[in-house]
């Protein structure tokens, strides 16, 4: 696979999983809170999420073809999956939706609603059997998937340790901004993906 490919995920993954988008989210589910339980919080929400993601990463498309699903026809709805998502980020629903997720849980809310379904949710399953998929089952280029993803997840790790700093810093107008660029660029992703899957099942 060519370094395209793998900036492609790195983007991919980081748009679909959101880090910036829920920083604020773990701020409010861990307010008051001491700093060394939030930092454990964070830990756990992103060491299960990221053992669900490279499950389904390295086993998914096994899977699928188990039940009679093809990789392009995986392709072309996990591409729709994205649209929408896509389109909750650019119109808010996304947002209004997590913070309905999160308000449901006032505990530990490690494993949910963090690890799952708002780091490890739909979207971000999909794409990773989508960019294993991709791979063609080569061993070396499916590590370099996990590595990205490992990479996203450190990025996010940053800001959940740094989530008080950075809430200052952007305020509401700033996250809602960056939000809706995101949104944008995944929705063009998300065609690329439906375009992909259609051109596999029907080549020219």
């Amino acid at each position: 696979m060519d370094f395209a490919f793998y900036v492609t995920a790195f983007v991919t993954l980081f748009v679909v999983i959101d880090p910036i988008g829920l920083t604020p989210l773990f701020v409010a589910l861990t307010a008051g809170m001491a700093p060394e339980k939030r930092r454990a919080i964070g830990y756990r929400s992103l060491f299960i999420g990221a053992a669900l993601l490279t499950l389904f990463g390295l086993f998914g498309e096994a899977v699928l073809g188990f039940i009679g699903i093809s990789m392009p026809a995986f392709r072309i709805a996990g591409g729709i999956l994205l649209f929408l998502t896509a389109l909750d980020m650019l119109f808010e629903r996304r947002t209004e939706r997590r913070q309905g997720q999160a308000d449901a849980n006032e505990d530990d809310p490690s494993v949910f609603p963090l690890a799952t379904p708002l780091i490890a949710g739909p979207g971000a399953i999909a794409t990773m059997i989508l960019l294993t998929g991709q791979t063609g089952g080569d061993l070396g280029a499916m590590v370099l998937v996990h590595l990205v993803l490992a990479l996203v997840l450190a990025i996010m790790l940053g800001l959940f340790m740094a989530a008080n700093l950075l809430e200052r810093l952007l305020g509401d107008v700033g996250i809602n901004v960056v939000t809706r660029l995101l949104g944008m660029l995944l929705a063009a992703l998300s065609v690329q993906f439906v375009v992909d899957g259609v051109k596999a099942l029907m080549p020219v």
